[in-house]
C-alpha cells in the first residue's frame, strides 16, 4: 500500500463566486459531529503502521445517486455531481497517470475530446495547483448529459469499456471519494512511532473551509442511502488499493461482526432505521 498520494481535500473546496443561491433540498441529517464507532488494529503487512476506520461509515448503506438523485455541490448544476470545480491531482506522479489514459479516449467516449487534444485539458488554479480543466462550468471530463457515448466522467466511461476498475484511470481524489484517508505519526509512551492511516467519511469538512458551502453534499443525505451494498463492500477496490489486500481482509471481518450484533453501536444517522 502506498504511503504517499495523498489528495489534497481543501483544494476542491474553492467555490465558484457567482453561484446562485438556490436551495437544496433539505435531506442531509445528523449534522458534522455525531456517535461514530471506530477501530483500531495493526497493519498485517506493515509493523509500523496502525489503521483507524470508521465502521460507522464503512458499514453505513451509502451508494453513489450519480444521475439518479442527485442535487450537485453547486446550485443549478445537480447534472454535474461532484464534477463542477474539475479534480486537483495528488501530485505528479497522479497527473502522469491520468495523462497516459487520457491519450487513449477517442470522441465516442469522451464529449470534449476536440477541446481538450487542440487546448489542453489541465489548468493551474489561483494557488498554482494543478487540476483537470473546467470547460464550460464543469470538469473537461465530465460529458453532458444527452452524449451518445454516456453521460458521466469519459475517464470512468473509458475503464469500464476497457475492463478495469475506474481507479485505474481516475484522478486520485475522483476515485478516493466519498471515503477519505487521512495520516498521523503517534508517539507513544514508550518512545516508539507508528503511523496511524485513517479511513472515514468524506464529509463537507473533508472538502476544506469551503465545504460548509456546498450546495449539497451525499455522504449525509438520506437519499443516497438505503439501497445497495454497505460501502465496505461497494468500495471493496478503492479500499483495496488506499489499505492494501491484507489490511482491507480484516476491515471486512471487522465490519461484518459490527453488522452481526444485533444493536450495532452508533449508526449512521442518514442510513434508513431499521424494520
Amino acid at each position: 500500500m502506498s504511503k504517499t498520494k495523498k489528495a489534497k481535500p481543501g483544494k476542491a473546496a474553492k467555490q465558484p463566486k457567482t453561484t446562485p443561491p438556490v436551495p437544496a433540498v433539505q435531506d442531509e441529517k445528523g449534522g458534522l459531529d455525531f456517535a461514530r464507532a471506530w477501530v483500531e488494529f495493526p497493519d498485517p503487512a506493515d509493523d509500523e503502521q496502525v489503521f483507524r476506520c470508521d465502521l460507522t461509515w464503512l458499514t453505513s448503506r451509502w451508494s453513489c445517486i450519480f444521475g439518479s438523485g442527485c442535487q450537485g455541490i453547486q446550485a443549478g448544476r445537480a447534472d454535474d455531481g461532484c464534477c463542477t470545480l474539475g479534480a486537483h491531482f495528488s501530485d505528479e506522479d497522479d497527473e502522469k497517470r491520468v495523462a497516459g489514459h487520457v491519450a487513449r479516449l477517442t470522441p465516442d467516449v469522451w464529449q470534449f475530446h476536440d477541446a481538450g487534444t487542440e487546448s489542453g485539458w489541465t489548468q493551474t488554479d489561483d494557488d498554482g495547483e494543478r487540476q483537470t480543466r473546467r470547460w464550460d462550468g464543469s470538469c473537461i471530463f465530465q460529458n453532458r448529459p444527452g452524449f451518445a457515448g454516456g453521460a458521466g466522467c469519459a475517464l470512468h466511461i473509458l475503464a469500464l469499456k476497457e475492463g478495469k476498475e475506474p481507479l485505474e484511470t481516475k484522478p486520485d481524489v475522483c476515485w478516493q471519494l466519498p471515503v477519505r484517508r487521512t495520516y498521523d505519526w503517534i508517539d507513544r509512551p514508550d518512545d516508539t512511532r507508528v503511523l496511524q492511516i485513517s479511513i472515514g467519511e468524506y464529509d463537507r469538512r473533508g472538502w476544506g473551509p469551503g465545504g460548509h458551502d456546498l450546495h449539497w453534499w451525499c455522504t449525509s443525505a438520506t437519499s443516497a442511502h438505503g439501497a445497495g451494498e454497505p460501502v465496505y463492500v461497494s468500495y471493496r477496490p478503492e479500499l483495496t488499493e488506499l489499505m492494501g489486500k491484507a489490511a482491507y481482509d480484516r476491515l471486512v471481518e471487522l465490519c461484518e461482526e459490527r453488522l452481526a450484533a444485533l444493536l450495532p453501536m452508533a449508526p449512521h444517522p442518514a442510513d434508513p432505521t431499521p424494520a
